[in-house]
């Protein structure tokens, strides 16, 4: 569907693609972190690209691999009807040193999903004009979508506020009974994915 644009990527950023592949439909090339914010703006601002709809950016976990986590970029030219991922692998075995550069001055809705994806990964975005979390709130510890985190954590951190320090009845409750929240994360299952 997208030859042209990753034939394109290879001639002009060369070993900074470090490969490419196309399956059902979907091309994907995946860069060097040092050339990602490049790559985009050559992906945005090139006639024959034309990528100006951000569709998507998340974080992937894959922690017995080194670079530990992929940072996946979803781009769609309304131009040219076609559409890329774009994929880069940082950070070391321990997620430490997981960071790529911000594309918010490329694309605006970049903002939101960086954040995103710095709140459930640890993984940083450098020059986001307000990189902080989205979804956790601030007293939140650890990385909830990293592969390492403990199914078995209950959250909040924080301490609940009693009914004295609110000044009116609450009605809370914890979190999540024993049969509630990650439940498959609490079951034993077998080789063939039962109970």
């Amino acid at each position: 569907m997208s030859q042209s644009v990753l034939d394109a990527l290879k001639a002009r950023f060369g070993a900074a693609i470090l490969e490419t592949h196309s399956n059902f439909g979907d091309d994907t090339a995946v860069v060097a972190s040092d050339s990602w914010k490049a790559i985009g703006a050559f992906l945005r601002d090139d006639p024959a690209m034309s990528f100006e709809l951000f569709v998507d950016l998340c974080g992937v976990d894959y922690p017995e691999r080194t670079p530990r986590f992929d940072v996946v970029l979803h781009l769609y030219s309304v131009t040219h009807a076609h559409r890329i991922r774009v994929k880069a692998r940082i950070g070391d075995d321990e997620g430490n040193h997981a960071k790529i550069d911000s594309l918010t001055s490329l694309w605006r809705g970049a903002d939101w999903l960086e954040r995103e994806t710095f709140d459930m990964f640890g993984i940083k975005f450098e020059g986001h004009p307000d990189l902080r979390r989205i979804l956790m709130y601030p007293e939140f510890t650890g990385f909830p979508l990293r592969k390492d985190y403990p199914a078995q954590k209950t959250e909040p951190l924080i301490a609940y506020r009693t009914e004295e320090e609110a000044g009116l009845p609450l009605g809370k409750l914890e979190p999540f009974g024993p049969d509630e929240g990650m439940s498959f994360g609490r079951k034993v299952w077998d080789t063939h994915g039962t109970t």
